[in-house]
């Protein structure tokens, strides 16, 4: 090589769910700003919503994919917002078929680096054969690597945990900290990894034999936050494992649609709870009904946004779900809502002084960021580890009481769990966990820290291919 400086490109595959996709985009973001070319992957459909999330960038260019036909994988459907459970499952059937696709377009392209998901575990030996390196970036937190998708996790060399009493235990090996066990419905939860559909592999089979095929393994936090679990994940993969910080979302542009703000603008500061799930985590019908008592009940005015699935009538549902008499009883301070609304730009407005999630950590990272006191209720998968992390290590936000059995959880729990927060105590917990809250939105807020993360990725990267200009 000539001692010019060569641009570092790297191609983003992330699984076809905006829960994956938005992770990737945020970190090309990062990676533009710093002088890095990216070529984005996903299928056809996703385009234009990707492209409003992206940087207008010349470094950024969207490469549209063609999902192969699969039986029973209805047509048009690109992104599992809009399937059902059992669809979402032939999605990764379809990526499977995608191989033949992918390499020639990588072939093309040429990339110093894929960037890809669980799902695509085909993608290292594909690459290495065109002389590409790989990186897995998880979207999850390290703890949630350590404690479901090690290695060590198998329990005699080569079975999966096949019991929820054999998955409420951590892995041999795993850090001593705050995080001892599962729930029994967690357990039972998360032990859905291990099972196998469509005669194709299990999400712990995709991840594991991603991670380690992969050159290195890139995780979208810090040492700051997760020390114990980093060093575990090392010395299981004995690999380069790569920090990128959280990856802030950018503030976002233009302003709240006017009805929302006007409604929140009545209230003081910090006394609104929002209260929203995300796209694709909806709640039964009687945890609707205990929830929306339990904010009744806190006295607070609260804003309640409640999604149902893909092809459900979400008002007709909500009919259905909310107790009688409810929205007589709040109205002028409980606004329910159900459809797609500006949470960013709700969490940033004054009056808002607290977030009740599902401890997505895209959506944890939000409330911290835009001094929000964090209440967290999981009800999936790696949400149930986000929620531990944040309430048990960094003891910056608190997690609604749930029983052990079932996951069943009441009016009363989920007033204590506000009340704990939102109360202003002159003892534990509730003045340690605010201070908390306030110190990790200034390390998360400080844009010099950050930027020194993506720069020191920027740097490793390049070492990996003997770039100049380093």
């Amino acid at each position: 090589m000539d001692n010019q400086p060569t641009e570092l490109h790297v191609v983003m595959f992330p699984f076809l769910a905006f829960g994956h996709i938005s992770p990737f985009v945020q970190l090309s973001n990062k990676l533009s700003s710093h002088g890095v070319r990216i070529s984005f992957f996903s299928a056809a459909g996703n385009v234009h919503r990707i492209k409003a999330m992206l940087h207008h960038s010349q470094t950024i260019q969207i490469i549209p994919l063609t999902i192969p036909h699969v039986d029973g994988l209805p047509p048009g459907l690109e992104s599992t917002a809009e399937m059902t459970p059992s669809a979402s499952e032939l999605l990764k059937v379809a990526i499977d078929l995608m191989q033949p696709q992918i390499k020639t377009l990588l072939s093309q392209l040429k990339p110093h680096f894929v960037l890809f998901d669980f799902a695509q575990e085909w993608l290292p030996p594909l690459a290495s054969e065109l002389g590409i390196k790989t990186i897995f970036f998880s979207v999850f937190i390290a703890l949630t690597t350590a404690f479901c998708t090690v290695p060590a996790r198998l329990t005699d060399t080569t079975k999966p945990p096949t019991t929820i009493e054999e998955m409420k235990r951590p892995p041999p090996g795993f850090p001593k900290t705050s995080i001892t066990s599962l729930k029994t419905f967690e357990a039972r939860d998360f032990l859905y990894i291990f099972k196998s559909f469509h005669g194709g592999a299990s999400v712990y089979d995709r991840v594991l034999t991603g991670l380690k095929g992969c050159t290195a393994i890139l995780a979208k936090t810090c040492n700051d936050m997760e020390a114990p679990y980093i060093d575990y994940v090392k010395t299981q993969f004995d690999k380069p494992v790569l920090l990128v910080s959280p990856v802030v979302p950018e503030p976002p542009s233009g302003e709240l649609e006017e009805r929302w703000a006007k409604w929140l603008g009545q209230f003081p500061s910090n006394s609104v709870i929002y209260c929203s799930f995300g796209s694709e985590t909806f709640l039964k019908h009687d945890q609707i009904k205990e929830l929306s008592l339990g904010l009744e009940l806190t006295g607070f005015p609260f804003f309640l946004v409640l999604n149902f699935p893909a092809g459900v009538d979400g008002s007709a549902e909500l009919d259905k779900a909310l107790p009688e008499g409810l929205l007589e009883r709040v109205k002028g301070r409980g606004l329910i809502h159900t459809g797609w609304v500006q949470q960013q730009h709700i969490l940033a407005q004054n009056s808002v002084g607290c977030y009740l999630c599902h401890a997505g950590f895209s959506s944890v990272i939000e409330a911290l960021v835009n001094d929000c006191q964090l209440v967290m209720l999981p009800q999936k998968g790696d949400q149930f580890l986000n929620s531990k992390l944040m309430s048990l290590d960094l003891k910056a936000g608190v997690e609604v009481n749930r029983r052990d059995e079932d996951g069943y959880f009441g009016k009363e729990d989920v007033f204590k769990a506000v009340k704990t927060v939102m109360l202003e105590f002159d003892e534990e917990p509730g003045q340690s966990i605010r201070a908390n809250q306030r110190r990790w939105r200034d390390f998360l807020l400080n844009k010099e820290e950050q930027s020194r993360y993506v720069g020191d990725l920027v740097k490793d990267m390049k070492a990996m291919v003997d770039l100049h200009n380093i």
